[in-house]
């Protein structure tokens, strides 16, 4: 915490987690490339500091095969530049969200299976994201459902309007932040310009819905493994005109070469590839 503070990164909160070893922190909100810049400071100050005193820090998706596994939530809000104003914040309500905010999720949803190939993009990150796990493994969104994909955070008291946001699940530190944030962003802004609506909330678990309920109610799972998101990557326009042409072609090589390079391998090799590099 000092090293960061002493960069100019602050944590807001920290405390132990689930996992054997496991901590969460974090770090006060700034616009999205200072975002992605913080995400970076916090992983390798965490690696060097853990390394100092003796001990390695992992990033990865899922160290351990049978404990919990490490994400990098998204929290974020649309602020007007003139005005100042949190453009995702209606007390009118019933969650205290704008129609652009509905909207936005809207668009998040609609590119979900896509997006969670910048957002989630090792192999590692699927055998996370499953159900049941508070990582969103289904394209939903709720008021403070931790197994929706997208959450409606509670707000804070008296500062209601400050405190308006969403959150993201299906993420993790495995990812390059300037593309997993670059993605997010095209996704909502293209759910606000087509004004998608996201359909009605999920207050209960998706994974405890029948499969006819939730195709009934347009619930979907996310891709199962790596290859299936860069399947759902490949043919989405929007995601793809957003990373430019020649990104997303040697994007897509390169992450594919990574699903050939596990193929046919055992866990075992999978987690020792992922918990030293990340």
């Amino acid at each position: 915490v000092e090293a960061l503070i002493a960069q100019g990164v602050h944590p807001e909160q920290y405390y132990p987690e689930l996992g054997p070893g496991q901590q969460e922190l974090p770090v006060r909100f700034t616009d999205a490339l200072g975002a992605a810049d913080n995400q970076l400071t916090v992983r390798d100050t965490a690696r060097a500091v853990a390394a100092r005193h003796g001990f390695l820090a992992s990033f990865a998706p899922k160290p351990f095969p049978d404990q919990a596994g490490n994400g990098s939530h998204i929290h974020w809000s649309l602020w007007g530049i003139e005005d100042g104003t949190n453009h995702f914040h209606d007390p009118r309500d019933r969650y205290g969200l704008s129609k652009a905010g509905y909207a936005f999720i809207g668009g998040v949803l609609a590119h979900l299976p896509a997006l969670v190939a910048l957002t989630a993009p090792s192999v590692n990150s699927y055998r996370r994201l499953q159900p049941r796990f508070w990582c969103g493994a289904y394209a939903c969104w709720g008021p403070d459902n931790r197994e929706a994909a997208v959450r409606i955070p509670s707000k804070r008291r008296g500062v209601e309007m400050e405190s308006s946001n969403l959150e993201l699940k299906p993420c993790d530190p495995s990812n390059n932040p300037y593309l997993a944030l670059g993605a997010l962003l095209a996704a909502g802004l293209d759910g606000i310009e087509r004004k998608l609506n996201p359909g009605e909330p999920v207050v209960v678990d998706p994974d405890t819905l029948s499969e006819a309920e939730r195709k009934r109610r347009g619930i979907r799972r996310l891709p199962a493994s790596l290859g299936e998101a860069l399947d759902a990557l490949e043919k989405d326009e929007v995601l793809r005109s957003a990373l430019g042409e020649a990104l997303a072609r040697e994007y897509l090589a390169v992450k594919r070469s990574e699903v050939r390079g596990f193929e046919g391998k055992d866990v075992a090799f999978e987690i020792e590839q992922h918990f030293y590099k990340y």
